[in-house]
């Protein structure tokens, strides 16, 4: 019978067993009867073939390393998802971790992820938890990954933690997809109906201008006004995209000043609808990321802290620091929400509720739910509002620019005709 050398984590403790061996008919009987002595194995082989086994992945390591691209930024939240939902598939199926990562990372396209993973598997290698490696991988794996990953290493529930993280990425991408797809359509309008009204202000105009010119027409104030601002567009044509990009630059410089990005988040929260539509989506994102780690075993300050940094608004942030102090101190979360006035009164209840019954994550679940649904109802209504809105806007453009440039012609013709 085969001879099994493995490394596993007790499911109680996470405390770690290295270079254990057990007898087995099989690799899967082997994992099996460990899995029944209460440990999560990490890696096994067989024993006879250990030494064979490091000069192979000695040889695999420095092949990999060659298979390494160069590649900028971070790992697409797409990309991301669907990794976490393969890995949880493989894990369910009781494949050893090492395996696991080893076949997502050969079916993964040259890029950041590829080249995270392969870092990865060198880790696990040398030693480390799964929960380490990821951990030396900021551009792929975020802190709420990595503090998932751990607890299910410690209480030996991986795949389970796995799956939950998955769902997770999965309704956060779905969230982002729904937001995005709706507001391609009132983008592009705008696009094209600026680009419309600046083509006749640099084409059309210049020209009747010429006109009124050659024949003196005396000008209404309303055409004099028109001609001015074709005037300065030909002129100044390249401030039309710079004007924005320097708003958006200028909020970016701001931001990093802490009061100045605090100011900027409280105008985004108060602003009419899109404030709303904010602070709904921020509600959401940050309930559920809290409610996933803490069913996941997180502690409840790191949860926290981990939930506060998802937030992405200084709002927010301020008041899961004082929701922090709160609880350090022994209070419960709902006091400190409530005082913070961020959410609506719903909120607090349900989170009291769920602390006073000892489900809170799963009260934090039902609330993220609801602010995706009314984010989803929000966003389609705002596009309901935009369409005839901006319709009207062009109409009125385009309207006054007729106006403006038939009056004169009205005058000439009647110049001409006495």
């Amino acid at each position: 019978m085969p001879t099994y050398q493995y490394e596993a984590m007790e499911s109680s403790s996470g405390k770690e067993i290295k270079d254990a061996t057990i007898d087995a008919a099989s690799e899967a009987e082997a994992q099996q009867m460990i899995k029944e002595q209460g440990y999560f194995v990490t890696k096994i082989q067989e024993k006879d073939r250990t030494k064979k086994s490091k000069t192979q992945a000695t040889r695999r390591r420095s092949a990999r390393k060659t298979g390494k691209t160069f590649a900028l930024g971070g790992v697409r939240s797409k990309q991301l998802c669907a990794f976490t939902r393969q890995l949880s598939t493989l894990q369910d199926a009781g494949l050893p971790i090492l395996r696991s990562i080893r076949i997502l990372e050969g079916q993964s396209k040259p890029g950041p992820l590829k080249n995270s993973l392969i870092s990865v598997i060198d880790d696990i290698e040398s030693g480390s938890t799964l929960s380490e490696a990821m951990a030396k991988q900021p551009k792929a794996f975020d802190n709420l990954y990595v503090n998932m990953v751990k607890a299910g290493e410690a209480g030996g529930a991986l795949e389970v933690i796995l799956q939950r993280l998955a769902e997770f990425k999965e309704k956060a991408q779905s969230l982002k997809r729904k937001v995005q797809g709706a507001m391609i359509y009132p983008i592009m309008v705008v696009l094209v109906a600026t680009s419309i009204l600046t083509g006749i202000m640099i084409y059309i105009i210049p020209k009747f201008k010429a006109i009124f010119e050659d024949f003196d027409t005396p000008m209404p104030p309303i055409t004099e006004m028109l001609i001015s601002v074709s005037d300065w567009v030909v002129d100044y044509w390249y401030l039309l995209p710079a004007i924005p990009l320097g708003v958006w630059l200028l909020i970016k410089i701001i931001k990093k000043n802490r009061t100045g990005g605090y100011v900027i988040d409280k105008i985004k929260l108060k602003t009419p609808i899109l404030g709303n539509i904010v602070e709904k989506t921020v509600v959401a994102r940050t309930m559920r990321t809290l409610g996933t780690l803490i069913a996941s075993g997180v502690p409840i300050l790191e949860a926290l802290t981990i939930a506060r940094d998802t937030a992405g608004n200084a709002v927010f942030r301020r008041a899961f620091d004082n929701i922090y102090a709160a609880i350090r101190e022994g209070e419960s979360m709902a006091v400190p929400l409530r005082e913070a006035r961020i959410v609506d009164d719903i909120v607090v209840n349900m989170v009291d509720v769920g602390e006073e019954t000892g489900a809170l994550d799963v009260m934090l679940y039902k609330i993220a739910d609801v602010y995706d649904e009314e984010v989803a109802v929000l966003v389609e209504g705002l596009i309901n509002l935009l369409e005839p809105l901006m319709v009207v806007l062009l109409g009125l453009a385009v309207g006054f620019i007729v106006i403006a440039l038939f009056l004169p012609l009205i005058r000439l013709i009647e110049t001409m005709s006495t």
